[in-house]
């Protein structure tokens, strides 16, 4: 990689970082111009920022709103690099159903997840809000996930992520997926409880979390 990579790559990472649309827009840009690789700008570059971005939000220097203006400008460039990435250098990526569950509308720790996930590199199927358990089944069989996200905000809506597991179980389908919680009102110790595969605290954890479990060749 030349000086002038480097350089290219830090200047979209502190973009993101910064939270600069603009800047995020001008580099990648440059990218684009100067026939750089488009896979390892967004991986050193845009990537890369989300990832310090997750850092400072996980040491609270960041909050929500700090953390979803970078991933605006994440997604501005990776609207501009997406179109230039080489077919050979595409790796196949892991699929991700991810919701809230039903009786529950509280979408931004959701949505943070997703955020961090997609710079990660992995493929979101996102339900959405108020999702009914057996809707996560059936996106996750038909889509061929490796991985279901559920999360809720609200003690009431506990028990939806407890049916999603045994609606798996049902079906005779448990072993084909990863089930990992999340949410206010979450533990590690409710998530055992209910045979999940595990629970994330924050959204940077949830990244953490999924690459151990894929990682570990425990998801199909």
């Amino acid at each position: 990689m030349s000086q002038q990579q480097t350089e290219l790559f830090r200047a979209l990472s502190d973009s993101v970082v910064g939270m600069d649309e603009d800047s995020t827009r001008t580099h990648a840009n440059s990218v684009v111009a100067q026939g750089v690789d488009a896979t390892t700008a967004i991986e050193n570059g845009l990537v890369d920022g989300m990832n310090r971005a997750g850092q400072l939000f996980e040491t609270e220097e960041y909050f929500i709103p700090e953390l979803l203006l970078c991933s605006d400008a994440m997604y501005t460039g990776l609207d501009i690099l997406r179109p230039h990435i080489r077919r050979d250098t595409t790796k196949e990526r892991k699929k991700i159903v991810i919701g809230v569950v039903e009786g529950d509308t509280h979408d931004i720790g959701k949505n943070l997840v997703k955020i961090m996930l997609e710079a990660a590199g992995y493929e979101l199927i996102d339900l959405g809000r108020d999702i009914a358990p057996q809707r996560f089944v059936d996106e996750a069989i038909k889509s061929g996930a490796s991985v279901i996200a559920l999360s809720t905000l609200m003690t009431t809506t506990m028990d939806a992520m407890s049916e999603v597991v045994r609606l798996l179980e049902q079906a005779g389908v448990r072993g084909k997926f990863k089930v990992i919680v999340g949410g206010g009102p979450i533990s590690a110790g409710f998530a055992k409880r209910i045979g999940a595969d595990g629970y994330s605290p924050t959204a940077p954890a949830a990244v953490k979390l999924i690459q151990q479990l894929l990682t570990a060749g425990v998801a199909a």
